[in-house]
């Protein structure tokens, strides 16, 4: 794919910071909402929405082979579709829009009906998640939570060095950022009882993790090589994984999450290409034992993308709880795809693959409250004197995530949900 739009010198005549996650080089995907039946597709520069509906009109967009109606469908699916090679042709269409040397048929003269003000918009979930898959892939997060659970000399299972662990959840409830979350009920099984008891869960947990989109599709039964991976990867967006840990404890044997799990989970509003992150790519971890053949790749297949969460508290105090990074998940996007589909299963464009909670080597890393209080018994203190051991009500969980390098910064914008009480 053409990586043009990525020349960290090419200099925008829209004007933005330099610590912005949307500089000329990102130029990621969206979708903006009007009405419940008004939709345009979009892309950001700094703090301005892309109206690709609008430079679709004013013939802009002309000569790169996408249906024009294809501009106001509410989710990006029927473009991933097309491919990378024509959405690759797009992007680099709006970076030559942008491009202070170039101005693409003088389009500075004509921002005023294609750009709107960020805050100005409401952005819409990005795409249609048919189907949607959580992965368990980072080693320090996996020895965590097997260490608290079970013991440390057991902290892993015997298959997690083999295969990548994952679980299908629920695509429903998969929500953009704003969207308020409702503290889910379910059965809990209280400390000393022999009962389950029902009501609202008491420890509420985010999960630090990413998502891929996938973008290209195989048939029933034709499984994706680990060399074919990455061309049916679209994208990227920041996924808060909320998780009920007592609901979770209860429920969770013999078959794993359910209801800990499906009630929500937040994603940023903008699905950032893979080409995009081509600047950040790094080796991974040694796998050892050697992985099977299946699953063995060479080059680079992690990606240098520093994340954080704060929690700000209802009265606005804020208190940043994790310094992650992606680098550290033990299996890539490209082993967890190769193995999803392995059996033979059919992957959808538009359906969506989480990393699992993704926790480095150090307390400040670690990606979830059960791992930064380790279970409750180390609370963090908030700016405003209270404690967090979980999330507590009006309680609004922040997560940002981006890469930086030669002077570019590319990133995902706001991944935030704020808890409500649960429905009486």
């Amino acid at each position: 794919m053409s990586q043009k739009a990525n020349d960290p010198s090419i200099k925008s005549w829209i004007s933005y910071d330099d610590k912005t996650d949307f500089p000329i080089q990102n130029l990621p995907f969206g979708v903006i909402k009007f009405t419940d039946t008004d939709y345009h597709f979009a892309s950001i520069i700094g703090d301005y929405v892309i109206d690709l509906s609008r430079l679709s009109d004013l013939g802009f967009l002309d000569g790169l082979d996408i249906p024009e109606s294809i501009y106001t469908s509410p989710y990006l699916n029927d473009l991933i579709a097309l491919g990378k090679k024509t959405t690759s042709k797009l992007r680099d269409r709006l970076s030559d829009i942008c491009n202070a040397d170039i101005d693409y048929k003088n389009a500075s003269a004509a921002r005023e009906q294609f750009l709107k003000p960020v805050n100005q918009v409401e952005l819409s979930c990005p795409v249609r998640v048919g189907d949607y898959t959580d992965f368990y892939s980072s080693k320090e997060h996996a020895t965590n939570v097997g260490t608290m659970f079970r013991d440390p000399d057991n902290a892993l299972l015997p298959n997690w060095l083999h295969l990548p662990v994952g679980y299908h959840g629920r695509a429903s409830s998969i929500v953009v950022t704003g969207t308020d979350i409702y503290r889910p009920k379910g059965q809990t099984l209280p400390q000393g009882a022999d009962s389950p008891v029902y009501g609202p869960c008491k420890l509420l947990d985010f999960e630090l993790e990413m998502a891929f989109v996938v973008g290209k599709s195989n048939p029933l039964g034709h499984p994706i090589s680990i060399e074919e991976a990455e061309d049916h990867i679209f994208g990227m967006v920041l996924f808060n994984d909320w998780s009920a840990r007592d609901i979770q404890k209860w429920e969770y044997v013999p078959l794993g999450p359910f209801g800990a799990k499906n009630f929500a989970s937040t994603i940023s509003p903008w699905v950032v290409t893979l080409e995009a992150l081509e600047p950040f790519r790094l080796k991974g971890p040694e796998q050892s034992p050697e992985v099977l053949p299946y699953l063995k790749s060479n080059g680079e297949h992690n990606f240098d993308i520093e994340l954080f969460v704060d929690i700000e508290t209802p009265g606005g105090s804020v208190q940043q709880v994790c310094h992650s990074n992606f680098k550290y998940m033990y299996w890539s996007m490209a082993q967890q795809l190769t193995h999803h589909s392995v059996t033979g299963c059919n992957m959808q464009v538009g359906d969506m693959c989480a990393s699992g909670t993704i926790s480095g080597p150090d307390k400040n890393s670690f990606g979830s409250m059960l791992e930064i209080s380790w279970k409750g018994t180390q609370p963090v203190d908030m700016p405003d004197g209270t404690q967090r051991k979980f999330i507590m009500d009006g309680d609004t969980v922040k997560m940002r995530g981006y890469g930086e390098k030669d002077g570019v910064r590319i990133g995902f914008g706001p991944c935030d949900g704020k808890i409500l009480p649960a429905i009486e």
